[in-house]
């Protein structure tokens, strides 16, 4: 009984019984590292996959890259809290580290499907995916009810196991050896799982829990090749660094794109319009606060540059007429105070002024004045149908008022906001061009780091 991925781990015979509660704060600088690591992992799985697609094999440039992020995390997850299994330090490095206790190993392929290489990852992967959020997040264990509310832990079974483990190990200063048996199983199976949806084995992984700190399949069958020479440091930064380019290369001509989509959905007046939607309160008004749109002040001054005119069209429900206004923010909140409303400010919707459960007839609140009665208003319109502002921002809070013409409650209109956005254009132009030379960059970086080196002559 073979499998390419191997997984082993050592407990340490006597561990410290307090350690393990800093342990967070020790291995800062390792998550700090593989966090970039992890995010050149999928884009140089991604790479492998056209690789796969067009050759039939993994680069085992990018295969050892890959195999090398994987073997550090298990090193950190073993020191840290997916085991608590050690107190040695981890090893800041990709390499296999043979005498760390905790060690991981997967047989290169010498060849992989091509048609697996698109469904494996995702389709064939589901049902181990299910597990393994068992295993290791999304189970939501509750561990107790206090009051009204749940106090619950969703971090999974392996950090559960591994908290249990802490707190005897801490009043006992043994670590459990089934827990640890178990413990181990269960991220063999992860990193088992891990490896198939990486691509970088076409052998299905069981489902079979295999316990204990040594795997029980026993020494992965090795591919029989000539010794290559060790890859440098700079090498594997230049693969890191590529891949970093490639996301950084996706996100902006992916950025670039969808602005080139929006330019082509301008309507025929040159605006740029968000879709239709409709908002209702029992209240007297609907407020906008304009600065969540146009933020023009010292601290956005190009803000007016890239929106250009901005146009707002509000429409009646259930012919109702309606009045919709632009003022200053101050003058707004004098005119709205003690006044139930509903405001969207900072992104958020909140409800203003409730002193009694809407409905009955709000007795107690005072009503308003009729909006269209006040000089407040910079952009105003009055009637039924479709009432449309057009406003130019200007430096300022500003604030987009919304009522019923004669001021009574209940209030609904359906409101889309559109904007010239004169700089869109040549944003998106921008955007495309510095995605595409980052993708150009990137590629070419990992093609220079990743090809094989020549073995030296004597």
């Amino acid at each position: 009984m073979t499998s390419p991925v191997r997984l082993t781990a050592g407990l340490d015979d006597a561990p410290s019984r307090w350690l393990w509660l800093v342990k967070w704060l020790l291995l800062v600088p390792h998550a700090i590292l593989l966090f970039f690591l992890w995010v050149a992992f999928p884009v140089i799985t991604f790479v492998a996959l056209v690789a796969i697609l067009f050759t039939g094999r993994y680069p085992r440039a990018l295969f050892d890259f890959n195999l090398g992020v994987m073997r550090w995390t298990w090193r950190v997850w073993c020191y840290g809290y997916g085991a608590l299994a050690t107190d040695r330090y981890p090893p800041f490095s990709l390499g296999p580290e043979p005498d760390y206790p905790a060690t991981l190993d997967i047989a290169y392929p010498e060849r992989l499907s091509r048609g697996l290489a698109l469904v494996k990852w995702w389709l064939l992967a589901i049902p181990h995916y299910l597990v393994v959020a068992f295993f290791v997040g999304g189970g939501g264990y509750v561990l107790w009810q206090w009051g009204d509310g749940w106090v619950g832990f969703d971090g999974g079974l392996v950090a559960l196991l591994t908290l249990f483990a802490g707190v005897a190990l801490l009043f006992t200063g043994r670590y459990p050896r089934g827990i640890f048996d178990i413990v181990i199983g269960m991220n063999r199976w992860v990193l088992r799982v891990a490896a198939y949806a990486a691509l970088m084995t076409d052998e299905y992984p069981p489902f079979r829990l295999d316990q204990g700190g040594e795997d029980p399949t026993g020494e992965p069958v090795r591919e029989k090749q000539p010794a290559q020479p060790a890859r440098s440091a700079g090498r594997t930064v230049g693969v890191i660094a590529g891949a970093l380019l490639l996301l950084v290369g996706l996100g902006g001509a992916g950025a670039g794109g969808g602005l080139l989509w929006l330019e082509a959905q301008r309507d025929s007046a040159g605006y740029v319009t968000t879709p239709v939607e409709r908002f209702g309160d029992n209240g007297y008004a609907l407020r906008f606060d304009a600065y969540d749109l146009a933020p023009v002040d010292g601290d956005w001054p190009w803000a007016q540059d890239i929106l250009g005119d901005i146009r707002v069209e509000v429409s009646e429900v259930d012919n109702q007429p309606l009045f919709a206004g632009i003022a200053r923010t101050a003058d707004v909140d004098r005119y709205l105070i003690g006044v139930p409303h509903r405001r969207f400010h900072d992104y958020q919707d909140n409800q203003y002024y409730r002193p009694m459960a809407l409905g009955a007839h709000m007795r107690g609140v005072r009503p308003p004045d009729e909006p269209g009665s006040l000089g407040i208003w910079t952009e105003s319109a009055t009637g039924a149908g479709t009432l449309t502002l057009d406003w130019t921002p200007r430096p300022g809070d500003w604030s987009l008022v919304i009522m019923d013409v004669g001021a009574r409650p209940d209030v609904r209109a359906d409101v889309a906001v559109g904007a010239t956005a004169p700089a869109l254009l040549p944003i998106a132009i921008t955007a495309l061009s510095v995605g595409a030379v980052f993708l150009v960059g990137g590629a070419v970086l990992i093609a220079l780091s990743a090809r094989p080196r020549r073995p030296e002559t004597s």
